[in-house]
């Protein structure tokens, strides 16, 4: 089995504002001394695994990453019956297995991620202590895993500060989605109409307002440790092949949730490179150091060739960086997406 798959997509967004960042600008890199447009990888990844794709493809293997565990074990208990103090205090033994706690609360400080697993051991307590009426004994704190089938915790990570030996190492590395080439963000001043207001005394617009977007040819890039993928689900290699499909799928066809209402900027991608081998990886992106200026035949054609050249280049004075290939492009109605996806999972 070739050990590490990595995916090279190349999608174009019209504008859009997919990413924000603490001013509500969309958020860019400077790279090859010009600014670009970016999403970054924390932002695709939540818009992958929590897509109505993942949830389909992956029923029953998804985790829940949440502070307020403690605080739906609390109401649980209370909804059956236990005094208000004895849930809050059973609530919060069960929750800081899990991490820490807030000062005077069952909320755990930092976000958790619960396997299904983990959610099927808590509710299986839970159902306990509310038919007998006695806190959890030190075994059944006992709630976390080493072995689960959360795919997303298996393809992503987590990281428990409280509980170190329960982290898992992600297997997929995520790179910021990034433009080809050099983008200006633009801002669009915006009005909005009272219906009721006729303009008689008042012919101002209602509401009055500002935000910023901008639009360009996204190159990115992701590997994935199939091996260690595998480890983290148990070896349970039909699941692995299922979160490989449903990752890949949701890389070419699932965009960032960010002002879609505002820009209906959905897209996917126009062209995908996936590798296969057992060789150290290798991020493309050198190809887009010196920005994509456009040429007769287009941006996207430009940006197609500057990354078959650099693979090209790399494999000439390296040797081969991948045992095999397969090329999807949607521009020139070559390959399927089916057919990548199989490639990858096989």
């Amino acid at each position: 089995m070739s050990r590490f798959l990595q995916l090279h997509l190349l999608t174009s967004y019209p504008p859009a504002n997919l990413n924000r960042d603490d001013l509500g600008r969309p958020k860019t890199a400077v790279m090859g001394g010009v600014t670009r447009l970016r999403v970054s990888s924390q932002s695709l990844k939540r818009a992958w695994r929590t897509s109505d794709l993942f949830e389909t493809a992956l029923k029953d293997h998804l985790g829940t990453r949440t502070k307020e565990k403690g605080r739906r074990i609390k109401q649980k208990l209370v909804d059956t019956g236990i005094a208000e103090g004895q849930a809050t205090s059973w609530a919060a033994a069960i929750a800081k297995q899990f991490g820490k706690l807030k000062s005077d609360s069952v909320d755990i400080e930092q976000l958790a991620h619960f396997s299904p697993e983990e959610e099927q051991a808590i509710d299986e307590l839970v159902a306990a202590l509310a038919e007998r009426k006695s806190a959890p004994t030190e075994d059944e704190l006992k709630l976390l895993r080493h072995q689960h089938s959360a795919v997303d915790i298996g393809l992503f990570g987590r990281m428990l500060a409280a509980a170190p030996s329960y982290n898992t190492e992600a297997s997929a590395q995520v790179a910021h989605a990034i433009t080809v080439h050099k983008v200006a963000v633009e801002d669009d001043f915006f009005t909005a109409v009272d219906d009721l207001n006729e303009g008689i005394e008042d012919v101002g617009a209602g509401h009055m307002g500002e935000t910023e977007f901008a639009a360009g040819l996204f190159y990115l890039y992701l590997c994935i440790d199939r091996e260690l993928l595998g480890e983290n689900l148990g070896n349970h290699l039909e699941l692995r092949g299922k979160a490989i499909a449903a990752l890949c799928e949701a890389a070419a066809t699932v965009s960032p949730t960010g002002k879609q209402n505002s820009f209906a900027s959905r897209a996917r991608a126009s062209y995908i490179l996936a590798e296969k081998g057992d060789q150290q990886p290798r991020s493309l992106s050198v190809a887009f150091l010196n920005p994509v200026t456009g040429r007769s035949d287009g941006m996207l054609a430009e940006a197609i060739e500057a990354l078959m050249n650099t693979r090209a280049n790399m494999d000439a004075v390296y040797g081969a960086c991948a045992e095999d290939h397969a090329v999807m492009n949607a521009v020139e109605g070559q390959g399927k997406l089916k057919d990548l996806i199989d490639f990858a999972k096989d």
